[in-house]
């Protein structure tokens, strides 16, 4: 395999076999050498389906409802999934006795029937299109625009309610909840009537998503970690509208979408140096490369820059949003910011869509983009630049090479540099900054991101969707002739020992907890498909324990001051619960179960063993998370629905309140 170039001073890459090959190296970060990137992105020259209204939903169909023949049938299907599942996880809805839940509307004095096809323990339900009670016999089940709007309503009912009672309208009432006795569904903010749009968006781009993949199930590009990222149709499994992108026309869902395999050229801008705010801790050969190098190395020599400018790569998108605000219209008006319109290669988004990835490059991009995404506008926040620089910094003074020590097939992907635009008071100007994102992985590298492995799409040769994961158990245990439990069971506990094992050691050594959800969380397949290593990605998702302020001071002296990334304790321990043990490893044991390769109470017994030898580990290296996960009779967890329902964005204001947390029972609690 081709040597990375990146940033210096960063523990060596391991070997790790690909698919392709019977070893190669995916380096952390390895000795320099430049060379010509690949524009490997896919090149469109497919008629794209057409983007269709969400249907009324189906009538009784005997397969799997995400295989039907119409994609927005399909699709329809999916968004009704992701909302009863959000519904009942945070409402406390209990498992019914038979096939069929029964959940009560109060504010229309009726109830939703819902056909289970599958009880999952952790949350991964498969749930069929729901009835109204007292309808008509032979009357359409509900799609998922009409299900949005009765549980809109649902909710805030319940919240006048609450008011009429004498209670507080507010987000803590969703905290307030100690479990399902007696709990009450999410209240909206103002924002919660938005919600019904956001469901017909996420609907309407899953059915362009699968009729595309559909029509192109297989990839006609090298890079596996690209294909990974684009392979997530659905979205998140709890998300009421993980699809939704407000904000772009059909043509742009088209070029920035990587569900679509979208592609495009950069757009660039040239910013007078006294403008510029930026800093980097790249170095190469134990030299700095200051982030205006990079930029200037990653836009080519063809791109002709006025004098005493930087060049500044930024989404398109986003260079048509920010076109006529003010502040930077000022900054044209004053000769610092020029436009110099689309140039160079194309980039291919990632699953995250605002960050960008181009094969053979040094460095991916992620770059600002105010389009909703799930949550959130997607701008970084200046704050976050420096995280990412400082993190790359931190492992420096030799934290790196003592987590490599004992783990060395896990690592960060490093956000050691980037480039941002200050007015001329000095204020930030939003939406206007790149981070520049070390590329670790070659084209031959299998590098998937959890969410993109547990995700159904359509495959080659097969007639429905299946997920990533099960063709990798289902492959290994045909090639071994054993059970297709025995091989889940398997694959699962290789993974807690490659990924979640060098997280717990992370937390408990140096107090960083990270946000590793399933779409922040890389795992490195071998050639038969075996988790043999991780990466975690994220600038946003640090928390360092408060309780650690004293040693990471002594290691990077003013650390955090302009992060903003210490945390009180309680807080770490919260939201680590909840990414790493929620979404991450009982996301995919409800994978597991969801598809149907194994039965989730042997990977919760499974993964109770880990956390038990993980709780015993020596007390300088012990993270409270293991005993928390096994003692803990309730966890608090991220309610989508409700954080949806008030409007809230989670990038904005401070970590405590950023989202709605609810109380769950923990299905790993004695």
């Amino acid at each position: 395999m081709n040597e990375r170039p990146g940033p210096d001073n960063v523990p060596p890459g391991e070997t790790v076999p690909d698919r392709h090959q019977s070893a190669a190296t995916i380096e952390s970060v390895p000795r320099q050498q430049r060379r010509a990137p690949d524009d490997g992105c896919h090149q469109q020259t497919h008629e794209d389906p057409e983007r269709t209204a969400p249907p009324t939903a189906a009538g009784p169909y005997d397969h799997d409802p995400l295989d039907h023949p119409d994609p927005a049938v399909a699709a329809d299907a999916a968004g009704i999934e992701h909302l009863l599942r959000c519904w009942l996880r945070e409402s406390g809805s209990e498992r019914p006795a038979g096939s069929r839940l029964r959940v009560p509307l109060r504010a229309g004095a009726s109830a939703l029937h819902i056909p289970v096809r599958y009880w999952s323990p952790t949350g991964w339900h498969r749930l069929g299109a729901p009835t109204l009670e007292g309808a008509p016999a032979g009357a359409a089940p509900l799609d998922a625009v009409t299900l949005a709007a009765l549980l809109r309503r649902e909710a805030a009912h319940d919240g006048d309610r609450r008011a009429s009672d004498g209670g507080e309208h507010r987000v803590a009432d969703a905290d307030e909840r100690s479990g399902p006795d007696g709990a009450q569904p999410p209240t909206p903010d103002g924002e919660g009537a938005e919600l019904v749009g956001r469901v017909a968006d996420s609907v309407r781009n899953v059915a362009a998503f699968l009729a595309d993949r559909r029509a192109r199930p297989a990839d006609d590009h090298a890079a596996l970690f690209l294909e990974a990222e684009q392979s997530l149709l659905f979205g998140h499994p709890l998300h009421p509208t993980p699809k939704s992108r407000e904000g772009l026309s059909d043509a742009e869902t088209r070029a920035y979408s990587p569900e679509l395999r979208g592609a495009f050229p950069l757009h660039w801008m040239a910013v007078h140096r006294s403008a510029v705010a930026a800093d980097s801790a790249w170095t190469e050969r134990g030299k700095a490369v200051p982030a205006e190098q990079l930029a200037a190395r990653l836009a080519g020599e063809q791109l002709r820059l006025p004098d005493h400018t930087v060049p500044l790569p930024v989404h398109p998108w986003q260079a048509r949003e920010l076109a006529d605000r003010p502040d930077l219209v000022a900054l044209r008006d004053a000769g610092l910011l020029h436009d110099l319109g689309p140039h160079g290669p194309r980039w291919c988004p990632t699953s995250s869509v605002r960050t960008v990835y181009r094969p053979g490059a040094e460095a991916m991009l992620k770059l600002s983009l105010g389009l909703r995404i799930t949550n959130s506008r997607r701008e970084n926040l200046r704050k976050e630049l420096v995280r990412g620089v400082e993190v790359h910094r931190l492992l420096r003074t030799g934290l790196a090479e003592q987590w490599q020590a004992v783990h060395p097939r896990f690592d960060i992907v490093r956000d050691p540099a980037y480039l941002a635009v200050d007015g001329p008071d000095g204020t930030p100007v939003q939406g206007l900054d790149a981070v520049i994102r070390h590329n670790p992985f070659s084209t031959t590298d299998d590098a998937v991101c959890i969410a993109g492995l547990t995700s159904p799409r359509p495959w080659p040769g097969h007639a429905g969707v299946r997920s990533r994961l099960e063709d990798l158990v289902g492959t290994l245990a045909a090639r071994t002739g054993r059970p297709l439990g025995a091989v889940a069971t398997e694959w699962f506990l290789r993974y807690l020992e490659a990924v979640v094992r060098p997280l717990l050691w992370l937390d408990g050594t140096a107090g960083i907890a990270l946000e590793a959800h399933q779409q922040n969380t890389l795992v490195l397949l071998d050639p038969d498909g075996w988790p043999v290593g991780g990466r975690y990605r994220d600038n946003q998702g640090y928390y360092f324990r408060a309780s650690h302020r004293a040693e990471l001071e002594r290691r990077l002296p003013g650390i955090g001051a302009i992060s903003d990334t210490f945390v009180a304790d309680e807080v770490v321990d919260e939201r680590f619960a909840y990414y790493l043990g929620i979404n991450n490893v009982l996301g995919l044991i409800g994978a597991f179960g969801a598809q149907r390769l194994v039965r989730e109470e042997i990977l919760l017994a499974a993964f109770r063993r880990f956390l038990s030898d993980a709780a015993a580990a020596p007390r300088p290296y012990r993270s409270p998370l293991p005993e928390q996960l096994l003692t803990a009779r309730t966890l608090r967890c991220k309610a989508n629905l409700a954080t949806r329902l008030h409007g809230l964005d989670e990038l904005v204001g401070p970590v405590e309140t950023q989202s709605v947390y609810v109380t769950l029972p923990n299905p790993l609690a004695p």
